[in-house]
């Protein structure tokens, strides 16, 4: 089973308008309401490729029946800890320039964040869970460490998607795949890119530092891809851009699905640009028959 995590979801507001007049009225196009949060974008993708999967994680109050409706009309698998307080709104603004205003999220409190660490004692070395986004300001700063000490105690893996000294302290831990984009890699030790060739030998030190596999997206450049051999790079296909958000999770769900269902990692990175691709050409996450459409126009070679 491939278990997502979502620690901080949200509703995400989605407005369209021609041009953000601040301290104006602005009148909206259109607008849309989608459940939001890396995991359960994760486990979104992944059930439209056909792959089982469970969301777990936080929500609470009208804003998390909204998310647990409307996974439950896709069909998607979930586990969610209840939580007291209301789970989150941001707002993302569709304009000449994109804006977005993210909350917080609840305060959660110890006892419900214990109930989803007893959740991680459940799971079997046949088990993948992937750890995605920020926590909710109330939890504690080693959380995620938390769960990745039990999901490795019983022999299952972990897929690490975040940011900073989190990613930093994770990736010891040895997880099957991390997936920084160029700016975060560059964050992460504190330098800059100016190239391609730049990249790589910072791609090669996450799998040194003890990541299996390691993406490396860089938007409209493409890809990077690094094993504990070898290194490759793909092209991404051509479309109109119309939502960056959920793409980079897009493509950890084309990675892991692919993964699981065939053991070929390179494969399992092509499907994974697809995906990517095909949620920045939708209006919301990718359907299989949009990236099944994309998977010819990916093209992946070797770095010597």
């Amino acid at each position: 089973m491939i278990y997502t995590v979502t620690l901080n979801p949200s509703i995400d507001y989605i407005v369209h308008i021609p041009s953000l007049q601040l301290g104006d009225l602005n009148r909206m196009e259109k607008d849309i309401k989608l459940p939001g949060g890396k995991g359960i974008n994760v486990s979104r993708v992944l059930n439209n490729l056909g792959h089982t999967t469970t969301a777990l994680g936080f929500l609470g109050g009208f804003t998390g029946k909204f998310i647990a409706d409307w996974l439950e009309h896709e069909a998607v698998q979930t586990d969610f800890v209840e939580i007291e307080q209301d789970t989150r709104i941001n707002v993302k603004v569709k304009a000449d320039v994109e804006t977005e205003i993210n909350a917080a999220g609840p305060a959660v409190s110890q006892e419900e964040a214990g109930k989803l660490l007893n959740q991680m004692d459940l799971l079997t070395s046949e088990d993948v869970v992937v750890l995605s986004g920020n926590k909710p300001p109330t939890l504690p700063e080693d959380f995620y460490q938390q769960m990745i000490e039990k999901i490795t105690s019983v022999g299952a893996e972990f897929i690490i998607d975040t940011t900073g000294k989190e990613l930093l302290s994770a990736i010891g831990s040895k997880p099957l795949l991390v997936k920084p984009n160029h700016h975060e890699l560059a964050d992460l030790f504190g330098t800059a890119f100016h190239s391609i060739e730049d990249i790589i030998p910072y791609g090669k030190k996450l799998i040194s530092m003890g990541a299996k596999y390691a993406v490396i997206s860089m938007a409209g450049d493409g890809a990077l891809f690094f094993t504990e051999t070898d290194a490759y790079q793909a092209t991404v296909p051509k479309g109109k851009v119309k939502n960056s958000v959920g793409a980079g999770d897009s493509m950890i769900a084309g990675f892991i699905g692919t993964l699981v269902e065939t053991s070929n990692p390179v494969e399992a990175f092509k499907k994974s640009v697809a995906t990517g691709s095909a949620t920045a050409f939708s209006d919301d996450l990718a359907t299989k028959k949009e990236i099944e459409s994309l998977i010819n126009q990916v093209e992946i070679s070797k770095i010597d």
